[in-house]
């Protein structure tokens, strides 16, 4: 047992943690910590506190995007500091968001805090792909991903173990779990500032917006992964509750298992994807997520449609396939630039489609999965036009690559 616990402290005690790779695994476990306090019991806290219904729930889940669309202007943040430095501010900014949300459940106040929760959220996680991205090597960069998607999870998977015995056994309410979770991602965050050194870029990145005719098919599966990921999130969630009634002990316990299988299936399929490419990968994660949303709209067990949820959440670990495959392609220079641009176009959806389809579901639930299957049809289709081997110079399957290149330069 000693042995096991020197291992795991052995890598702060002798430096070795205090590379890009250690940083990126610590951002995304806190950014873990504070998104699963948030997502265990938003819903319960809007239905039980907030009164809010399906409507209510598409326009916060909208306005909580919003900042997502503000991410093309994520490059001009390094006028001022550098990516990392942001990253961390940003987590800091998430976490103090998350402590104050258990004192206003008012719909007003509600849609504030979910704005400053996002901007903290998207502009972290901007920086940290982005700088994934440059401090990776690409035959590196699937399972580094694959890793810190495990790492995010590990921290999901306390914070929704530690919520669980809060409510069950202890009877804690909303504004303490809240308080409690904020509080230690700013704390977290301000530590990760502190301790990481400033590490080098491979490229020095453009101040500047960057949109390229060759990065189309980059583009247009970033925006589909925005639509696929908010039917997921606010939908598929909400149905657990409105539906099959899960509590908020319940939701933390479904919540729970779906980090223990990330932990265990995300560094696979970073390995998957290095093994088979990111053509395959894509492959296999659309097919499977028209499947998915079919199913939704069929099921009346509860343990199929916990079993859908669980096969939803770990189909979009693949989603590493498209930032592997824009590394490989992209001008070094462009990442930082194009990773804030295509944030804004994933949430040109993630804005657009809640509040509509909020509408749409008081009416008609299966219709806003069958959206999302055809959705996913569209997304399958596209990735036909990934090469088996991406490069500058190997773009995509059709179109010239010649004149991609050319256009780049």
């Amino acid at each position: 047992m000693r042995a096991g616990l020197f291992s795991l402290v052995q890598p702060f005690r002798d430096g070795t943690f205090r590379r890009p790779e250690g940083m990126v695994f610590l951002a995304a476990a806190i950014s873990g910590v504070a998104m699963a306090t948030w997502t265990a019991l938003l819903n319960n806290f809007a239905v039980e506190q907030a009164g809010f219904s399906g409507i209510e729930m598409g326009f916060l889940q909208s306005v909580g995007e919003a900042p997502g669309l503000l991410g093309v202007g994520a490059v001009f943040f390094l006028f001022f500091m550098r990516e990392q430095t942001g990253l961390c501010l940003m987590l800091a900014l998430l976490g103090g968001a998350v402590a104050v949300t258990g004192y206003f459940p008012q719909f007003a106040s509600l849609l504030v805090i979910a704005f400053a929760m996002s901007i903290g959220f998207h502009f972290a996680y901007i920086a940290q792909q982005s700088l994934v991205l440059q401090w990776i090597a690409p035959e590196k960069t699937a399972p580094i991903l694959g890793r810190a998607m495990a790492a995010g999870s590990a921290a999901s998977i306390a914070t929704y173990g530690l919520v669980l015995i809060a409510v069950d056994v202890f009877g804690f309410g909303y504004v303490a779990i809240y308080v409690a979770g904020g509080t230690f991602t700013l704390l977290a965050a301000l530590a990760v500032w502190r301790f990481f050194p400033p590490f080098p870029t491979r490229a020095v990145q453009r101040r500047a917006i960057v949109v390229r005719g060759r990065y189309w098919l980059y583009y247009a599966l970033q925006f589909l992964g925005g639509a696929r990921r908010q039917i997921f999130s606010v939908f598929a969630t909400f149905l657990m509750v409105e539906k099959f009634g899960f509590s908020v002990g319940g939701m933390a316990a479904l919540l729970l298992v779906t980090g223990a299988f990330n932990i265990l299936l995300a560094p696979r399929i970073g390995r998957f994807i290095v093994r088979f490419g990111e053509r395959q990968a894509l492959h296999v994660e659309y097919a499977g997520l028209v499947l998915i949303f079919v199913a939704y709209t069929l099921v009346d067990a509860v343990w199929i449609a916990a079993a859908l949820y669980l096969l939803d959440h770990l189909f979009y670990a693949l989603s590493i396939a498209m930032r592997t495959y824009f590394q490989k392609i992209a001008d070094p220079h462009d990442v930082a630039a194009t990773t804030g641009f295509t944030e804004t176009l994933n949430h040109v959806a993630a804005v657009s489609l809640p509040v509509g389809f909020g509408f749409i579901w008081v009416v008609a639930p299966a219709v806003v999965f069958y959206a999302g299957a055809g959705l996913a049809a569209i997304g399958f289709a596209l990735s036909f036009n990934v090469p088996h081997n991406p490069s500058r110079e190997r773009v995509m399957v059709f179109g010239s690559s010649r004149r991609q290149i050319r256009a780049a330069e």
